[in-house]
């Protein structure tokens, strides 16, 4: 949401404010700090070992406060997490519009991804205005009889990776008997089964020889001790700390195909060239597909395996991947999105209680 913030900041008929809800905790600081974004609110609803309904009771009381003590006219959110589901229905007990940034995305199966799909479906339900990265997304959104201000601008992410690419990129040497292969992996509902197969993958993959991983751990606990329990002390793999913004990025610019079960990674690696292999059944990115940036291989480490050997063994598979143009936006999504915003202030209802835009 950084690009959205700063086009809002620089525009004469509006005032922001940011509200970090404290889901992510210190992971948020420092991309909040990269970016030059400084928090008017934060709140403090994550505890350890909090459940996502004990989550949802504490996020709505503390946001429905905010809400009372700043009278938006507007209120913005971008995704699919439980703060965004709580601040779409936060808006609708204060009867105060609410824009889905990512608006449109769907699975279709509301397991996959767990809970994002479910609090994707919601938060499109209660909101008033619609940023669908996609033209398909805005599809599906009248499909489901959003017919008023549903908007194709782009998605943000992508805004937000070419001004940090052109920031973090440098000159690091190659080293030509190798190449990087990044793996990011956390998806609740791959936990188990699913993410033992990643792992066994992953190791068969670094014992190749000719390439190197590098994989950022995720925080959960289990992840955690899955990716460590297994790939502790494997060659060629390296395990980090979960990576800052900024050096994610870098290492998306620097590696050679991206292996993930993130959402946005799907987005993100697609702008650099980057071939990405999508290890979840579904997904919710489907333009990545059949634009033919991204190709689903689920967690059968078989599959995992052969997918990835054929990207590296074969140049004219990879360059056909790499050589896509990003479906997902050009970088101007937040200029889009703020005028949107603007134009629907200005043109709402007299009978509005919300009289001066902010």
């Amino acid at each position: 949401m950084a690009p959205v913030i700063h086009a809002l900041e620089a525009a004469r008929w509006a005032e922001s404010r940011v509200v970090t809800t404290g889901q992510h905790g210190d992971l948020v600081d420092d991309p909040l700090a990269f970016f030059g974004v400084t928090p008017n609110v934060k709140l403090d609803a994550m505890r350890p070992g909090q459940g996502l309904a004990a989550l949802t009771a504490a996020l709505l009381p503390a946001l429905d406060e905010t809400l009372r003590a700043e009278q938006p006219d507007l209120v913005l959110a971008q995704g699919d997490t439980t703060t965004v589901l709580a601040a779409a229905l936060a808006c609708c007990f204060r009867r105060i519009p609410f824009g889905h940034v990512e608006a449109g995305l769907r699975t279709g199966d509301l397991t996959a991804p767990f809970p994002e799909e479910a609090n994707r479906v919601v938060a499109d339900q209660l909101a008033t205005l619609y940023f669908a990265p996609t033209q398909r997304a805005a599809e599906q959104l009248r499909r489901e009889g959003k017919t008023n201000h549903v908007y194709v601008t782009g998605n943000p992410v992508v805004d937000a990776l070419l001004w940090t690419r052109d920031r973090v990129r440098d000159d690091e040497a190659r080293r030509e008997d190798r190449r990087r292969v990044l793996v990011t992996t956390h998806r609740r509902e791959n936990i188990g089964d699913g993410l033992k197969g990643v792992v066994d993958a992953v190791r068969a993959l670094a014992a190749r020889g000719d390439v190197e991983v590098v994989l950022p751990v995720h925080p959960n606990p289990e992840v955690e001790a899955a990716v460590r329990g297994g790939l502790t002390g494997a060659d060629a793999v390296t395990l980090t700390p979960p990576m800052s913004y900024p050096e994610m990025v870098r290492q998306l610019d620097r590696c050679h195909l991206v292996l993930t079960d993130s959402g946005g990674v799907q987005e993100e690696a697609p702008s650099l060239g980057k071939p990405v292999l999508v290890m979840r059944e579904v997904t919710e990115r489907v333009e990545g597909i059949e634009a033919g940036s991204a190709k689903l291989v689920g967690t059968n480490p078989s599959t995992i395996i052969a997918a990835t050997n054929a990207l590296l063994d074969d140049d004219d598979a990879y360059q056909a991947m790499a050589n896509v143009n990003n479906p997902y936006g050009d970088g101007d999504a937040a200029a889009r999105i703020a005028a949107r915003c603007h134009a629907y202030l200005e043109d709402r209802p007299a009978d509005s209680p919300r009289r001066e835009p902010t």
